[in-house]
Formats: C-alpha cells, structure tokens, sequence
C-alpha cells in the first residue's frame, strides 16, 4: 500500500473513532442531563411548599390539608424502617441463594432455579400486592399477630389486624430478593477459579473456601447488589400502599417500632394523595414528597458507591 492510500485510511480510522467517542459522550451526557433534569423539575414544582414550610416539611408529623400544614417525618420513617426490615428478612435468603447457584448446585438443576428466581422480578408489584392480602396478611394475621399481640414482645406490639408495617416489609422482601440473588450470583461466579483452587491447594474445604476466599473477594460486588434491592425497596408504590395500612401510627411523632401498627412510605402518600389534591400548595407538597424521594435515593446511591469502593480497596490490599 503506498503512502497516500496509508494517509486515507488514518485519516478515516481517526474520523470514525471522534464520531464513536461523539456518540458515547452524548449518551452519558443524555443520562446526567436526564437526571439533572428531573431534580431540577421536582424543584421548581414544589417551590411552594419549599417556601411555605421549610424544613419542617421534613420534621413534621402532621399533614392537614384543611389547616395547610405538611409534615413528611412519618412518611420518611415508614419508607426507611420498612425497606430496612425487608433488608434483614432478603439479604440472608439471597446470599445463601446466590452461593448455592454459584458454589454448590448441581449443573442440571442450576438453570431452573434461576429462572424461578428471575421469573420473580418479572411480576407485577399489583399481583404481589392481592397475594399479600388474600395469603400474606390472614396468614401473619392469624399465625403471628394474634398469639403474639398480647405477649407484650418489644417490636411485636399493636393493633394486629394485618395490615401493618411488618406486612409491607416482608412483600418487600420478597420483591427485592431475585435483584439481589441474581446479582450476587453473576458476581460470585465471575470470581477467578485460580482463587478457589489456590485455597483447595492448601488443603481448604469447600466451606473454608466459601467462608474466607470467595466471600471475601466478591465483598464489594454484593454489597452493591444489597445497595440495589434497597434502591428497589425505596420506590416501590402498589404492593406497599395495599398492605402497608395508609396509616400513621397513633404517637405525637406519628411514628411506632411496632411491626404489628400499620404504617405510610412516601410513595405511598403520594399514591393515596394526590387524586384528591388541589391546585396549589397541596399538589406542590405531594411533588415535594418526590423531591424529598429522589434525595434519599441519590443519598443512599452514592453511600453505596463509597463503601463499595472502600470494600474493593479493602480486598485489593
């Protein structure tokens, strides 16, 4: 090939790699400029009650339409204290799925079982939501909070009709559990086979290698996965507004600890709210709700992206 055939095809190599880096930052540029944009949204629309409450709007415990007086404190403390019970009720569950698809499940088995398991994302929060109150709630109901209603148990207290915080933690748990599984599973089986034969050369067993090779290298990665399910706890509306109860507990704070009380998440409130609202600072409120969401998430999002990075260093060292 002579010089100037050589100069031609550079010249069109370099001009497709700006065009290929052009299309890339553009879509990374569309991403950050979408987020921006929904903050900025929310913020604009709910400059009302931005203005007409301040901070109270997050410390209050009242919400009064009729007095125009918006308090989110006890839908704040319903979103946090269930997404943290579906946590402790999925995280054990999954990890032990996920080590047993990656580690321990024969091949031939292997494949069903995630499809299961995956197949439970692909359901609709509303079909969780009428199993959660025609199984779930009689069940906890009848085998849970009546006998234990009266036994005056920390944290097993309340009302106990069923509809109630511990109702909503525990759809929750299970609707955040294949997220959680399935990504912890892809993690630990990308995880080098050198390592585990390294610790089978000197004399590990399986659990030795589970326990103290696999776990530990994969530390980072799983805890993004429970960053995740949490993520998904955070914003889940329909299932959690059926069995949740809609009801802020009977406190001064508006808040209880009591799993058997029924209980009200942001998403929540805004679902049952904001048909009802009215033009003005009702609806502003209702979009400050949403504000206050996108907040906590991005919060929590970038906590997680910090200890993940923490934990790699920790592993890398």
């Amino acid at each position: 090939m002579n010089t100037p055939s050589i100069h031609n095809a550079q010249s069109k190599s370099r001009l497709g790699d700006r065009v290929y880096l052009g299309v890339l930052s553009l879509s990374a540029l569309i991403l950050f400029l979408l987020i921006v944009g929904i903050a900025a949204t929310l913020a604009w629309q709910s400059r009302l009650s931005i203005q007409a409450t301040g901070f109270k709007f997050v410390t209050g415990s009242v919400w009064d339409d009729a007095a125009g007086t918006y308090g989110i404190w006890p839908f704040l403390f319903g979103t946090l204290y269930s997404s943290l019970i579906a946590l402790l009720l999925a995280v054990p569950v999954s990890l032990g799925a996920a080590i047993f698809l990656a580690e321990l499940c024969p091949k031939w088995l292997r494949t069903p079982i995630t499809f299961l398991i995956e197949l439970l994302a692909a359901i609709p929060s509303v079909v969780y939501g009428l199993w959660g109150i025609f199984l779930l709630i009689p069940f906890l109901r009848d085998r849970l909070m009546t006998p234990l209603a009266d036994k005056h148990i920390p944290l097993l207290q309340g009302a106990g009709y069923g509809p109630s915080m511990l109702a909503a933690g525990v759809i929750l748990a299970i609707m955040i559990l294949p997220f959680i599984t399935a990504v912890s599973r892809d993690i630990l089986q990308a995880i080098p086979k050198a390592q585990r034969e390294a610790s089978y050369g000197l004399g590990g067993t399986k659990w030795e290698t589970i326990s103290r090779v696999v776990l530990p290298y994969s530390r980072s990665g799983i805890i993004g996965a429970i960053m995740l399910g949490l993520g998904r706890a955070f914003g889940e509306t329909m299932a959690v507004t059926m069995l949740i109860g809609n009801q802020a507990a009977q406190t001064d704070s508006g808040i209880s600890f009591n799993l058997f009380e029924p209980g009200y998440t942001m998403s929540s409130a805004l679902a049952n709210k904001f048909n009802e609202a009215q033009p003005g600072l009702s609806t502003a409120a209702l979009i400050e709700i949403g504000l206050v969401l996108f907040v906590v998430a991005v919060l929590v999002n970038t906590c997680a992206r910090l200890l993940v990075r923490y934990t790699g260093k920790s592993v890398n060292k």
